[in-house]
C-alpha cells in the first residue's frame, strides 16, 4: 500500500471519528435538553400539587374551621348543609378568586421584568396598580359606580397611562432607564397618586364606604359574579403572556441581535404592555392593589427555570397563585378577632425581598 493511500485511509479514519464524535456530542446535549425539560415539567407539576393542597387549606380554614374531609364532600358530593353552603357561597368563590389574581400578578411581574430588563420591575412598584387604584376611586367619585363590572374599564385605562408615565420618567437623563430610576420614578408616582386617592376618599363617604377594604388589597366578600366578570380579560391576559416566552427569550439576547435574528421589537413590546394592562387591570379591578407579588414570585420562579420564558412565565403564574391564596390563609388566623387583609400579608412578605434585591442592585453597579 503507498504512502498516498495509507494518508487517504487515516484521513477518512479521522472524519469517521470527528463525526462519530460530533453525534455522541448531539446525542449528550439532546439528551441533557430532554432530562432538563422533563424536571422541569415535573417541577411545575409539583408546584401544581402545592397550589391544590393551599386551595384545599384556604377552604378549610376561617372563623369556623372545616374539616377537608368535609370540604371534600362539599365540592364533590353537595348536600346542601351550613357547612357546604358556606364552602360553596363563600370560600370557593374567594379561592379561585385569589388563585386567578396571584397568577396574574406574577405573570404580569415576569413580563415585566423581562420587557425593561429591570430586576426591580413589579407592578406594584412601578405604580400599574396604584394608577389603575386611582383611575377605579375617580370612577367611583365621578359616576357614582358601584360593581366590577362597571369599573373594570377605567382599571385598564388608568393602568396603562401610569406604566407609560412612570417608563417616561425613569428613561429621562444620560444613563437611562436604569432599575434604580424606574423603582424611584415608579414611588414617585404611586406616592402622587396615591395622595389623590387619599383625598378624594377621605372628604367623600360614599367612596370610603365602597373601597376602605379594596384599597389594601383584599379578597374577603367576593362572590363567584366578580370572578365571571374578569376571568375574560385574565385569560386572555394569560394566554398572551404565556404564547410571548419564546419571543421575550429572543429580546433578552439584546435589540440588535433581536433584531438581526427577525424579532419584530415594536410588536413584542406592544403585545407585553397589552398583556401587562389586561392581567394588572383585571387583578386590580378585582382584589384591590397588591404589591410586592409580581417583584418577590419571579425571582423566586427564576432561581428554579433559570432565564427561559418559556418555562418562567408558568412557574410564575402558579407560584404566585400558591403565594396569594396562602397569604390570605394566612390573614385569617394571625389575630385573634378578625383577620388581615391579603394584601397587607403580601406587603410584609414581599418588602425583605425589594430591599434585599435594591441592595444587590446598588452594589452590581459602577
Amino acid at each position: 500500500m503507498t504512502l498516498e493511500r495509507l494518508t487517504t485511509v487515516d484521513a477518512d479514519r479521522t472524519d469517521l471519528d470527528d463525526a462519530a464524535a460530533a453525534r455522541a456530542a448531539l446525542t449528550r446535549r439532546t439528551s441533557a435538553r430532554a432530562a432538563t425539560h422533563a424536571l422541569r415539567a415535573g417541577g411545575l407539576l409539583l408546584a401544581l400539587g402545592v397550589l391544590a393542597l393551599a386551595a384545599l387549606l384556604s377552604m378549610a380554614v376561617g372563623a369556623k374551621p372545616i374539616p377537608p374531609g368535609v370540604v371534600w364532600d362539599a365540592l364533590w358530593h353537595f348536600d346542601g348543609s351550613y357547612d357546604h353552603n358556606v364552602i360553596l357561597g363563600l370560600r370557593a368563590p374567594r379561592t379561585l378568586l385569589g388563585i386567578a389574581v396571584g397568577a396574574a400578578l406574577g405573570l404580569a411581574g415576569a413580563l415585566m421584568q423581562a420587557l425593561v430588563r429591570n430586576p426591580l420591575a413589579d407592578p406594584g412598584l412601578l405604580g400599574v396598580n396604584m394608577g389603575a387604584t386611582t383611575a377605579v376611586v375617580a370612577a367611583i367619585f365621578l359616576f357614582g359606580l358601584t360593581g366590577v363590572d362597571a369599573y373594570v374599564w377605567f382599571s385598564f385605562v388608568g393602568a396603562a397611562l401610569t406604566a407609560a408615565l412612570v417608563y417616561f420618567l425613569g428613561t429621562r437623563g444620560r444613563t437611562g432607564a436604569t432599575p434604580v430610576r424606574l423603582a424611584l420614578a415608579g414611588t414617585a408616582v404611586s406616592a402622587v397618586l396615591l395622595g389623590l386617592t387619599n383625598g378624594i376618599v377621605l372628604f367623600h363617604d360614599f367612596v370610603f364606604e365602597q373601597i376602605r377594604f379594596w384599597q389594601v388589597g383584599s379578597l374577603a366578600g367576593r362572590d363567584l359574579a366578580v370572578l365571571t366578570e374578569v376571568t375574560p380579560f385574565l385569560v386572555g391576559g394569560s394566554l398572551l403572556a404565556l404564547l410571548l416566552g419564546r419571543s421575550l427569550n429572543t429580546i433578552a439576547l439584546g435589540e440588535d441581535l433581536a433584531a438581526a435574528l427577525g424579532a419584530r421589537i415594536g410588536r413584542i413590546r406592544l403585545l407585553t404592555a397589552a398583556a401587562i394592562v389586561l392581567l394588572c387591570g383585571a387583578a386590580t379591578a378585582a382584589a384591590g392593589p397588591i404589591a410586592f407579588v409580581g417583584l418577590a414570585v419571579p425571582h423566586a420562579a427564576r432561581l428554579l427555570t433559570g432565564p427561559d420564558q418559556r418555562w418562567l412565565l408558568p412557574y410564575s403564574a402558579v407560584l404566585a397563585a400558591v403565594l396569594l391564596v396562602g397569604s390570605d390563609t394566612l390573614g385569617r388566623v394571625v389575630l385573634p378577632n378578625g383577620e388581615l387583609e391579603v394584601g397587607i400579608i403580601t406587603a410584609l412578605v414581599g418588602a425583605p425581598v425589594f430591599i434585599a434585591l435594591v441592595r444587590r442592585t446598588r452594589m452590581a453597579q459602577p
